[in-house]
């Protein structure tokens, strides 16, 4: 199952490979980097305490959740703004004229969307309440589906060579058929607030895929050398009170070393992990280690 976020290292493609360390009956699944979702929309569990320090990340997930017995209401209301717009929509119609896709073979729905997504990023930012139905059709046709805000607040990620094809469509489907079964709480913390805030137990298990210290993505950006320090300093904590958890790291990326992670790591069951991570400010795989370390 795909997230309909297409987050930025979003665990797709890796969960099959980490599942397998999962435990198998977990009570309360926490996730205090949730991202896009991938990783708990795989992974069975009784009840769901997801949180992401992303108020947008947040909104988006509470705006889909909010639609998920609603799937017919949410399609219309996409399509109100695709029309409105003249936006692409492969997932039902081919609206983009042939003479534009012969100008322009690899780049037509960028050169087709160009106009009508500038005005919707425009129309979002100087509007006084942000609708997250708007910044979800943005997510979807913008720049590898970046979810970015310069330091006014606005939006800010150019238009992407991309549309609302089928496998949008199918997975905003399975992200609706996933949420409805199941009990989840949304949370907007800081991960330190968000392990003050809830009680884990031993019956629970925690998974965490934070910021990665010395790789270069967008989500990155927000983190250092202390928040790292911070959140192994937590994990200790929750392995002496006996609570199950994994997590995931980049250990080697190009010339640089995580060796205050793998230093703690050497506490815990470190698997590798074959992965493909790609950073949208380079498009081709580098050499790096991607490890999940568990405490069990």
């Amino acid at each position: 199952m795909r997230s309909p976020l297409f987050y930025v290292g979003d665990k797709r493609k890796l969960i099959v490979e980490i599942k397998k360390f999962f435990p198998s009956n977990i009570r309360t699944f926490y996730e205090p980097f949730v991202g896009g979702g991938s990783v708990f929309m795989n992974t069975p569990a009784m009840q769901y305490v997801l949180n992401d320090i992303n108020p947008h990340v947040i909104s988006l997930h509470n705006l889909l959740c909010g639609f998920a017995n609603q799937q017919d209401l949410f399609l219309a209301q996409i399509k109100n703004i695709v029309n409105d717009y003249n936006l692409s929509f492969s997932f039902q119609k081919n609206n983009i004229p042939e003479d534009l896709k012969k100008a322009f073979p690899k780049t037509y729905f960028a050169e087709f969307n160009r106009k009508g997504y500038n005005q919707l990023k425009q129309d979002y930012n100087s509007s006084n309440v942000k609708a997250p139905l708007v910044l979800y059709l943005l997510l979807i046709y913008g720049f590898n589906r970046i979810l970015r805000f310069n330091s006014k607040g606005e939006f800010n990620v150019p238009v992407g060579n991309v549309d609302f094809n089928q496998h949008v469509y199918d997975a905003i489907i399975d992200y609706f058929n996933i949420v409805r079964q199941r009990s989840i709480l949304w949370q907007n913390l800081d991960f330190r607030d968000f392990f003050k805030k809830n009680r884990i137990t031993k019956k629970d298990f925690v998974y965490l895929d934070p910021p990665y210290l010395i790789t270069f993505s967008e989500y990155n950006k927000i983190w250092n050398h202390n928040l790292e320090t911070s959140l192994l300093s937590t994990l200790d904590e929750l392995d002496k009170k006996g609570i199950p958890f994994a997590i995931s790291n980049v250990t080697h990326y190009k010339n640089k070393t995580n060796e205050l992670f793998l230093k703690w790591s050497k506490n815990y069951s470190s698997h590798p992990i074959k992965s493909n991570y790609i950073s949208y400010h380079d498009n081709s795989i580098k050499s790096f280690n991607e490890v999940l370390v568990t405490n069990y």
